[in-house]
């Protein structure tokens, strides 16, 4: 897809009404760690969170689709609020599909973040495809909006707050906060 006029890219972030998100290179930096006993080991970057936080106060849903099973992802998304979580997925698109179907949406009203060739399909398919920076060529040409920061680094709080901007949601959220003693 390339990149898109301004213009468009808000009117499509405005229609989101679902956020997907992918984990290994999205919510995290990519890199997997093993500690000594086999636990994996991610970090979470805490922008994203409070992006992710803000998002749903401002009307839309999320869900997390992983190729991969990580009990921090799972703690993560507790967390977060975040109650549709699909960990070890091997077709994402069967889940989006049912994901759809269950909240009676199309495509022009998801957005989903990706970083590499498995999120391919998903991204050809949603309004609003994202690939992190760092993602994996040809991610982009395939992304209304490629990120300006990498995965793990804050990318997936740029998307939340590009969304909220386009649904004129951010200064609001912004004002809550500069209004806390």
């Amino acid at each position: 897809m390339g990149s898109i006029d301004q213009k468009l890219l808000l009117k499509r972030a405005r229609a989101v009404r679902l956020l997907i998100l992918d984990v290994d290179g999205v919510m995290t930096d990519g890199r997997i760690v093993y500690t000594s006993s086999g636990e994996q080991v991610q970090a979470f970057h805490v922008h994203d969170g409070l992006g992710l936080k803000l998002l749903t106060k401002g009307g839309v849903d999320l869900a997390i689709i992983s190729s991969r099973s990580s009990k921090a992802l799972a703690l993560r998304c507790r967390e977060l609020g975040i109650a549709s979580v699909f960990q070890g997925v091997s077709d994402k698109i069967e889940v989006y599909e049912k994901l759809k179907s269950d909240m009676e949406i199309d495509d022009s009203e998801v957005g989903y973040i990706g970083d590499d060739w498995v999120d391919i399909p998903l991204l050809k398919r949603v309004g609003f495809p994202v690939a992190v920076r760092n993602a994996a060529e040809p991610l982009a040409d395939y992304a209304v909006y490629v990120t300006s920061r990498s995965g793990g680094f804050g990318a997936v709080r740029e998307v939340c707050e590009l969304i909220l901007k386009a649904k004129d949601e951010w200064k609001g959220a912004l004002a809550s906060y500069l209004e806390k003693h």
